[in-house]
């Protein structure tokens, strides 16, 4: 296991979350992309917890992802089975979890401040926390994706799945895009990433 992390995190946190995996009942699986969701942790019938990882994602994300999903596990443990996912549990557990790892020999000190804040109050999933979210993709692998705050009024773009919309205007943080085959109106947030159309 140790090998395959430092594939996926930084080097100098390998040795602390592998402390973190070290339970008998949880297991860790690396998977192909999924365009929904980084990672996710549920428990399985026969006792044992799962937690899968997208392959993707870059260190730092990966880093993140992998510390959000021990905290559920963790949370649920500790907790019990009914608590909210991302309830107060989880976020105090998430918050604990995570600031070990919050310096400078992990974190590029550009990120710091930003997760600094992030962790005051930590979200289902960064991606909501535009700031970091963008942050986080400057370690990302060069594509030829474009963000939604950068597709100019008008513009059509297309998403992973196919589907053509138009965007239109910006309201308080998201966008109003529309789907050019059934009309419909869509909210996007401003750092979706999706293929622009000429």
């Amino acid at each position: 296991m140790q090998n395959r992390l430092q594939d996926y995190i930084p080097e100098s946190a390998v040795a602390q979350v592998l402390a973190l995996l070290e339970h008998d009942h949880l297991v860790l699986k690396i998977k192909q992309e999924r365009k929904t969701r980084h990672g996710d942790y549920k428990p399985l019938h026969n006792g044992m917890h799962q937690i899968t990882i997208n392959s993707n994602l870059n260190k730092y994300r990966f880093l993140i992802t992998l510390i959000h999903e021990v905290a559920h596990f963790e949370a649920f443990n500790t907790y019990g089975r009914f608590i909210k996912p991302h309830g107060v549990e989880w976020k105090r557990t998430f918050q604990r979890l995570m600031l070990p790892f919050l310096n400078p020999d992990i974190f590029p000190t550009t990120l710091l401040p930003l997760l600094a804040n992030h962790f005051k109050n930590p979200k289902a999933s960064s991606d909501t926390d535009m700031k970091l979210a963008l942050a986080l993709k400057q370690f990302d692998q060069p594509n030829n994706k474009t963000y939604i705050f950068e597709v100019p009024y008008g513009s059509c773009f297309k998403l992973y799945n196919g589907k053509v919309f138009k965007r239109g205007n910006k309201r308080v943080k998201r966008y109003e895009c529309v789907e050019v085959k059934t009309g419909r109106l869509y909210l996007f947030n401003p750092n979706a990433e999706v293929e622009l159309l000429n």
